[in-house]
């Protein structure tokens, strides 16, 4: 039975090679599966044909009889080398956070002014995460003299990941990098090429449930004195999405093109689904001199279909704010979220006159300034080791969220489903307004870094003032605005006996159980 096994296999490889170099605009043998694990019976087929004709794909669809020559590592560290090839990889890339990560002014400021707080002891805490090859290279020891580290190594470059081959850890980069300049990706049938070695890994394939352990290894970080003040792949871990169904991190966050391309330009290059290198999310470039009012389509989408919402007002006049995070594979906002600024900014006025409001701040005011007593505000805060409450992340050892929690199931009969239906009470009391409203309206609002975070260091001297000025706040979920009147509102529940009338921009079942939200008890703005 074997025997006629391995005929039949070598028979469809035989036949796959004559399509695949006769045809370089026929499909990818590697595109997006339905789900992380399911692998598809073709890559399993390829896998085991390798090992009976081990080099027959290469040699048939390639010219060079052995491999040829490539670029000598130096070369291959400068990401503007990758670019020759992969020039849409290479922009995509350059307009990323990753390509930023050492550049950012804020990142800057905050590990000159660590290092300087901890007498060095912060060390290469940041700029391991934050410009890997510049110390792997020995460029840099700490991240304080970026600016005479050459340009090739700032940032998380391309060699660093396609150079990566275990991970060792889940938090803080664990990542070891091979001694070879191979380049390592997602496709089992590289093309022979004069530039560099490519091999297939399953930490770099999409589709691949390891892909999310070496994403997760740089976006979980735990401080020198123990709090895990970023913890996405962990969240990730125990959300629905890291099982059978889910999405891994760059299947979010590495957008796949629907139409076939070759992802470089070089000889023999046959299409397949390209796959954005831009990660799009809430973090971004700040504009050279001019304030961040505008988003990428990609991140604008990002915040229009992440949190689903609804605004509800009560027959006694109490507001409710019904959040529920469906759209993110991990908790919300999260990332840095001790310096993140997410908020619920709710109004109700009564023949056009103002008669309560919470969370409204005029802008370029930090929303941590207002006196709120009702202020929804979805932050982590830190806490030292004798729990005094502090402002940056070298000082803490432990910390208090209140995110909204990942989505559990995606089964609608389970209970854990509605446990995501976050609900928050205006006044907070539970009471009413002091006049039944007309008008209610409601938006999310959200600073990828607090206006507070940054005062603070502006007031350190480590932050150019001018930088404050290009931190956007973005709307969340709804634009226009949520409102609510006694006409639109056409979702019911009641709250115990009490009737609660409700409008959402999508289809929420109001109806169901919610889960009151988590308020902070040891924080303070």
């Amino acid at each position: 039975m074997r025997s006629v096994a391995v005929k039949v296999l070598k028979n469809k490889l035989s036949e796959y090679i004559a399509t695949r170099c006769l045809r370089r605009d026929s499909a990818p043998l590697h595109s997006r599966r339905p789900n992380v694990y399911a692998r598809t019976t073709v890559r399993r087929t390829l896998a085991l044909g390798s090992l009976v004709v081990g080099g027959v794909i290469a040699a048939a669809c390639s010219s060079p009889a052995s491999p040829p020559a490539t670029l000598p590592r130096d070369t291959l560290l400068d990401p503007s080398t990758c670019r020759q090839c992969h020039a849409d990889h290479y922009n995509d890339w350059a307009a990323s956070m990753h390509a930023y990560a050492s550049d950012d002014p804020v990142f800057l400021a905050m590990n000159k002014r660590g290092q300087r707080e901890t007498n060095g002891q912060l060390g290469d805490f940041c700029v391991k995460c934050h410009a890997p090859m510049a110390l792997h290279e020995g460029a840099t020891k700490d991240g304080t003299d970026l600016a005479q580290v050459p340009q090739k190594l700032h940032g998380v470059t391309c060699f660093f990941c396609h150079t990566v081959d275990q991970v060792n850890g889940a938090h803080d980069d664990p990542l070891h990098l091979s001694d070879d300049p191979v380049m390592r990706g997602e496709f089992g049938d590289p093309v022979s090429n004069t530039a560099h070695e490519a091999s297939y890994s399953t930490l770099h394939d999409r589709d691949h449930a390891d892909s999310a352990t070496m994403c997760g290894a740089c976006h979980d970080i735990v401080t020198p004195q123990g709090a895990a003040i970023e913890r996405t792949f962990a969240e990730w871990q125990g959300s629905v999405f890291s099982h059978a169904g889910g999405d891994t991190c760059s299947q979010c966050h590495m957008h796949e093109s629907q139409d076939l391309k070759p992802i470089a330009q070089a000889p023999n290059v046959f299409a397949r689904h390209y796959h954005a290198h831009d990660f799009p999310a809430v973090d971004t470039q700040l504009p050279p001199m001019t304030p961040a009012s505008t988003l990428t389509p990609e991140i604008q989408t990002f915040l229009d279909t992440t949190l689903q919402t609804a605004l509800c007002v009560t027959a006694q006049g109490g507001v409710r704010v019904i959040l529920d995070n469906v759209g993110a594979g991990h908790a919300w906002p999260s990332g840095s979220a001790q310096d993140r600024r997410a908020w619920i900014e709710v109004t109700a006025s009564l023949a056009g006159n103002m008669i309560y409001e919470s969370g409204v701040v005029p802008d370029g005011t930090p929303i941590t300034s207002l006196k709120d007593p009702d202020l929804w505000l979805l932050r982590d805060c830190m806490f030292d080791a004798a729990g005094k409450q502090v402002s940056m992340f070298w000082q803490a050892a432990s910390t208090e969220s209140n995110e909204l929690p990942a989505q559990a199931t995606f089964d609608q009969t389970d209970p854990r489903f509605y446990q995501t239906h976050i609900v928050q009470f205006y006044p907070r009391s539970r009471g009413a307004l002091p006049q039944m409203p007309d008008t209610v309206t409601m938006r999310v609002r959200l600073q990828p870094m607090g206006l507070d975070v940054l005062d603070d260091l502006v007031q350190s001297g480590d932050l150019d003032p001018k930088v404050r000025a290009r931190m956007g706040t973005y709307e969340v979920a709804s634009t226009p605005p949520l409102e609510w009147t006694a006409v639109k509102a056409n979702l019911t529940y009641t709250e115990g006996a009490v009737p609660v009338t409700c409008v959402s921009a999508s289809s929420f079942n109001v109806a169901a159980d919610k889960v009151p939200a988590t308020n902070h008890t040891r924080c303070s703005p």
